[in-house]
């Protein structure tokens, strides 16, 4: 593939990479890396399939990781492990002996096991839960550990390339999590494939509280046990309330939001309720937000009980038990690293203007602890994600998307003298 033609990025400072990076492109070991990604397209279009037809709701990855293990293993990629949570690791030694890269794409989706997930394909559409958000990325990262393999490409640093558990939901990032748990080794820079939008960089972390609160009651009849406390009543009183004092917090400054996203609870309509039982999400790209947020809703909890607790009859006190659920720490990634400078030249490159972007992703963990971090594209078109009709389709220019994550990748590591 001949060198690129970067174009320069007047308000990103990404020019002291552009001749790097085309000198990288035009290594005969890149290039052939990049021929063996369009050679073997049409296969990893069937590991594709294989792979979303495999249920991985979080907790539930094993059967999927098993698979993406063997195919992984078929590369030839480089040393091969399952970790005590599930993910499938696979490593790449560099030349230099220090120094690591890491990459991930999380295994786990939204649905439950029972979800049907067989792989409709019309054209160029493959229709089926899951199969973008994020198989899609799981796939991609098997393009680039082949063509690694296939080219024999050495690298200064070590390339780590992990297929991840429990991004999704109430897994709360606990793979990644485990990654960098305290006493492990901690890459230099990391990168995440997730989200649909080749434009779209993910620099920043957007954090999340999430809770599960349940206002506790005695119970009793609605006509003869009426004025006794009502835990319905105390989760009314105490949503309002949050909603009331949150509202104002989410009107200014860096953006935040929050949702009371389920609610249950009660036996029937002629029956006070022993429980009442709701789940709430915070979500800010700024930590300070993240805790006014939270602190209002803490707040509003015990004052929406007392409140119910003050105008009951003689019945027994109400209790509240507030359940911690999920939380992803938030940051502020640094636009200027040169992780994300080349990633923008990349995208310059071919004409894509780089949008960067806070989300909630895999990249959370590392940059809420100050190392280099991305979220780049799964390569395609998705849409619908977590919705049963999700679908993804091969819009033409797969490969080549595919061909700047491992040059951003390679980039990252340091292409070893031949």
């Amino acid at each position: 593939m001949p060198a690129l033609a970067f174009h320069q990025v007047d308000a990103l400072e990404v020019q002291p990479y552009v001749a790097e990076l085309s000198v990288l492109r035009g290594d005969p070991r890149m290039e052939a890396a990049f021929a063996h990604i369009a050679d073997n397209y049409e296969a990893r279009l069937q590991d594709l399939v294989t792979l979303t037809e495999i249920p991985a709701p979080p907790f539930a990855e094993e059967a999927r990781g098993a698979a993406f293990a063997d195919m992984m293993r078929a590369t030839g990629f480089g040393d091969m492990t399952i970790d005590e949570v599930g993910n499938v690791v696979a490593r790449r030694a560099g030349v230099a002996g220090a120094g690591s890269v890491m990459m991930v794409a999380h295994l786990d989706t939204v649905f439950p096991a029972e979800t049907d997930v067989t792989v409709r394909i019309e054209g160029n559409r493959y229709t089926a839960p899951g199969i973008g958000d994020n198989t899609r990325g799981a796939i991609m990262m098997l393009e680039l550990a082949a063509a690694i393999a296939a080219a024999d490409i050495r690298t200064e640093k070590d390339i780590i390339l992990v297929g991840n558990v429990g991004e999704e939901g109430l897994g709360d990032l606990r793979g990644v999590r485990h990654l960098f748990r305290d006493g492990a080794e901690r890459p230099d820079s990391f990168i995440a494939i997730d989200g649909g939008d080749e434009a779209r960089l993910v620099i920043s972390a957007v954090g999340s509280n999430r809770y599960r609160v349940t206002f506790n009651g005695p119970g009793g009849h609605s006509w003869g046990d009426f004025g006794d406390g009502n835990p319905h009543h105390a989760a009314a009183r105490a949503i309002t309330r949050f909603v009331n004092a949150a509202r104002p917090i989410t009107q200014e400054g860096p953006r935040s939001s929050y949702n009371i996203g389920r609610t249950g609870g009660g036996t029937s309509v002629n029956s006070i309720p022993f429980e009442s039982w709701f789940e709430v999400d915070m979500r800010s790209g700024n930590p300070e937000k993240l805790a006014a947020l939270d602190a209002v809703f803490q707040q509003a909890m015990n004052e929406g009980l007392e409140a119910e607790n003050a105008v009951r009859g003689d019945g027994d006190l109400l209790t509240v038990e507030i359940e911690s659920i999920g939380q992803r720490p938030a940051g502020e990634g640094d636009p200027a690293s040169p992780l994300v400078q080349r990633a923008q030249a990349l995208l310059q490159a071919e004409d894509v203007e780089p949008q960067l972007v806070a989300s909630s992703t895999d990249s959370n963990i590392p940059i809420s602890l100050g190392i280099p971090a991305i979220t780049i594209s799964r390569c395609g078109t998705s849409a619908r994600a977590h919705s049963l009709d999700e679908y993804w389709i091969d819009d033409g220019v797969v490969p080549a998307c595919t061909m700047r994550g491992l040059t951003l990748l390679i980039a990252e590591a340091g292409l070893a003298a031949d």
